[in-house]
């Protein structure tokens, strides 16, 4: 596809075109890769479909791409579902009365999955059958729907909250784990290829720094640079591009944004430092908590601004010192 015509696309589906298509292309993740591959090899040389699998890690890390992978290895129909939509028992059972043998069914957010439904799942993974109750009290009987050979790829960025019920019915669990920074600058220079753009390794560089060790987040810092050079009227993305648009984002040289330093300030002004619970900072706030446990701790506890103790959460000397530097900056 043209530079033209990608320029005409919106955001997701341009996440869709930049989603790597092939093992070889899949940049990083390469103990998963090799252990999956040879998992999913081994299922197709014995005519089998492969063993449910979980992948767990924090949001864009690539868990969807390796479902998208994983069916096209094995020649596998894909059905992607999210697991808040699925709210009744009935909904999944509809999805799963219309599976063809060998497919592959992916729930991203397993773990947001409503336990009645996720009950549903035990049978369809173990005995490939799915029960339905059919009426109500002493009068109501159960109806099993035999199912087709298939596999479930579920993926979650929060394994406590699954039951320990569903983790056992896994035949593999893989961890995806934050990126390298020379893997997200591979990652960064490939997706500006597919776009059409140019870019000066020092303008990946700073991308990749600030990239929170993500590629979706990469891919999306490019697309907002190559925005700036587009209204700029600039034929590349070089390192003052970058970082033109970095302050323009509110992003720092730690990939921290305007909310991520509000909630290291909230526990150094409001609490002292910490420690301090979840349900008061997220009141303090106003924010939810599946959201900071979810989106904004776990960088911060990679970055070492913030530590979770039995007490509560606590802001670290170098969060105090990097606040300080932040705001001696925003004063000049």
């Amino acid at each position: 596809m043209s530079r033209r015509g990608i320029s005409k696309i919106n955001d997701e589906k341009i996440d869709v075109i930049l989603r790597p298509k092939t093992w070889e292309s899949y940049v990083g993740q390469e103990r998963i890769k090799k252990s999956l591959r040879m998992m999913l090899t081994a299922a197709k040389k014995r005519n089998e479909p492969s063993d449910h699998l979980l992948f767990c890690g924090q949001a864009g890390l690539g868990k969807t791409t390796l479902a998208t992978l994983a069916a096209r290895e094995m020649n596998a129909g894909l059905k992607i579902i999210n697991g808040p939509t699925v709210e009744k028992t009935g909904d999944l059972v509809a999805i799963l009365s219309n599976l063809e043998s060998g497919d592959i069914i992916f729930i991203d957010e397993a773990h947001r999955l409503p336990s009645q439904v996720e009950e549903v799942l035990y049978p369809a993974m173990e005995e490939r059958k799915a029960h339905i109750i059919i009426g109500k009290g002493p009068g109501s009987r159960i109806l099993s729907l035999d199912l087709p050979p298939f596999t479930l790829i579920a993926a979650t960025t929060r394994t406590s909250l699954l039951s320990s019920a569903l983790r056992s019915r896994f035949g593999a669990t893989f961890r995806l784990e934050y990126y390298e920074l020379d893997e997200i600058e591979e990652i960064i220079r490939r997706s500006a290829e597919i776009l059409g753009v140019k870019i000066e390794p020092e303008a990946a560089s700073v991308i990749a720094k600030t990239s929170r060790f993500t590629p979706r987040i990469a891919n999306h810092l490019l697309k907002r640079c190559r925005d700036f050079a587009e209204v700029n009227n600039l034929r590349k993305i070089d390192s003052r591009v970058a970082l033109k648009t970095l302050e323009l984002l509110g992003i720092d040289e730690f990939g921290l944004e305007p909310f991520d330093r509000k909630f290291i300030g909230m526990i150094l002004d409001k609490f002292s430092g910490g420690p301090v619970g979840l349900s008061a900072l997220s009141a303090a706030l106003g924010e939810e908590k599946d959201a900071i446990e979810e989106v904004y701790e776990p960088y911060l506890i990679k970055t070492g601004f913030l530590q979770r103790t039995s007490k509560g959460r606590v802001a670290t000397k170098e969060a105090r010192k990097h606040l300080k530097i932040s705001k001696a900056n925003d004063n000049q």
